[in-house]
Order: C-alpha cells, then structure tokens, then sequence
C-alpha cells in the first residue's frame, strides 16, 4: 500500500528485508526437506516441503507487490497501484488451496499403499523445518495486522509451523511403534488445516477486488448520517468501495431542495466532514441534484 498503511509502523524498508530473509529461509528449507522426504521415503515431509516452497513463492508474490504498491498513481493507474496487495493475496491464498487439495489426494493414496519410512530423518528435518517457520512467522506477525497481502503469508508460515511439530511428532511415532500410517495421516490433516485456512480467508480479498462495500462499514448508517444532514433532501445511486485495503471511498447522488441550491458547498463540506468524523470515509464524490430534477424513482444503491 502507499505509505505502507497499518503494517504495524514498521517503515517499508524494514519490512522488505524482513520478507527477504524469510524468502532465502524457506528456499533453503525447501531444498532440504524435499531432499531429505525423497531419502526418508516421508510423503509428510515432502508435503511439508511442497507448502514451504509455496510460502517461497508466496513470499516473492508478497515482496513484488509490496514495492509496486507504493508506486504513485499515473495516467495508466489513475487510482494508483495499491490494490495489487490484493491480487496478491488472492494468489497465495489460492495456491493454498490448490496445494491442499493435491496433498489431500496424496495422502489417501499413501494410505491406501503405505510404504516404510526413516524416522530419524523426518524428526531432524521437521525441527529444521520448525525452527524456520517460527523465524518467519516472527517476521511477518507484526506486519500483518493491517495487510491482507502479508496476513497470507502469515498463515502460510503459522500452517507450516503446525505442520512441522505434525510431521516431528510423526516420526517420532514411527520411530517408537512403527506406525507408517501416521505419515499419511499427518499429510492428510496438514491438507486439511490447509484448505480451511485459506477457503475462510479468500472471501476478503474476492469481495475487495468485486468491489464489495467495505465490511467493517455500515452503510445503511452511513447514509442515514448523510441523509440527516440540514439541506439534504434525499441520497441514492450510492456506491461504498475500497479503493485499497484502508481506503474507503463513497460515491452518491444528493438532492438538494432548490431554494438550498446556493448552498452545496456549504452542504458539501458537512456532508465530507461527517464521513470522515464519523465513518473514517475519507475519499467521497457527490454529485449534486436540484429537487426538482432529480432522477425519478432512484434506488438507494446502484444505478438503477
């Protein structure tokens, strides 16, 4: 976002290094779990492997669109390139759910076909694995309060560190009872959590770019309060939006009676100033209409 906007008053300088770190962290990580899956012969640990190399691309996706969105507004982008956090989010959080559903199959079939497992390996790798994701869910905790964009990432390392004491906890069965079928057991609950994390976190970013009304604003309030206002005769045509995740805006029709007419921008100042107090509705486009030509039989929202 400009400005960096609710990241947790971190400046946008400490917060691209922090993404940084956990990129090289996971990539690393990545690379030894899948090798260290493949010699163990853990479909746990690979799994495991194959959500932290998401979390590497989530985290790349997260730094490219944390440096376009602080680009000013052009002729190209009039309302700026903040909203690409957004896109962003809905990336990570569909990765999600494509990885979840593929580990979720992986791990009915291993069920059906268990196969040996080296135990040691997996609990070595998995307190790796751990140790990692802590590190990145560290990083990004406090940055992802007011981002839709990092809170994914947040919840990829939060899942990823369950996931790590899952498969740690695992190994640690198979080294002491032979139970294989934990390893696809764990597979099939980490794809599990996987899927819920991010199927009851992709609706806010869908409802953003649908330009869906700010969640946390009440509308029918907010134009009540506009409604209310001395030489306000009637609102309609109304459209609340983000403009980016912290920036709700307002667009909607006043009617004025004809006699207040020399008034609007007396009207208008309150109308803002009431928005902005009242509802934290900082960017807002009237548009004007004398009573006695008004658009006949207006809904309230929409054009119609």
């Amino acid at each position: 976002m400009p400005h960096d906007h609710g990241h947790g008053h971190i400046d946008p300088a400490s917060g691209d290094r922090r993404v940084a770190i956990a990129i090289w962290a996971n990539g690393l990580l990545t690379v030894a779990q899948i090798v260290g899956g493949i010699l163990s012969g853990s479909l746990a640990l690979i799994a495991d492997a194959i959500h932290n190399f998401s979390d590497m691309a989530s985290l790349v996706i997260a730094f490219g669109a944390r440096k376009i969105a602080r680009r000013p507004a052009d002729a190209k982008m009039t309302f700026g390139y903040g909203r690409v956090e957004i896109v962003a989010a809905l990336i990570n959080y569909t990765s999600l759910i494509l990885i979840g559903v593929y580990l979720l199959y992986e791990g009915v079939m291993r069920w059906i076909e268990p196969s040996e497992v080296a135990g040691w390996t997996v609990v070595i790798l998995g307190g790796v694995a751990l140790a990692v994701d802590t590190l990145t869910a560290l990083l990004t905790y406090s940055m992802q309060k007011g981002s839709v964009n990092i809170r994914a990432l947040f919840l990829h390392n939060l899942s990823d560190a369950l996931a790590s004491v899952a498969v740690i906890v695992g190994g640690t069965l198979i080294l002491l009872y032979d139970l294989y079928w934990v390893d696809p057991a764990i597979t099939i609950g980490i794809a599990a959590y996987i899927l819920y994390l991010a199927l009851t976190e992709i609706g806010g970013p869908i409802r953003t770019l649908m330009l869906g009304s700010p969640p946390d604003v009440d509308t029918d309030a907010v134009i009540a309060a506009v409604s209310g206002i001395d030489g306000v005769e009637e609102v309609h045509h109304a459209h609340f939006w983000q403009m980016e995740e912290h920036a709700v805006a307002l667009d909607t029709h006043v009617v004025v009676p004809r006699d207040r007419w020399g008034e609007i921008e007396d009207i208008k100042a309150a109308i803002k100033s009431r928005l902005k107090d009242e509802f934290d509705v900082e960017h807002s486009t009237l548009e004007f209409e004398p009573a006695d030509r008004k658009h006949a039989d207006a809904n309230l929202y929409g054009h119609g």
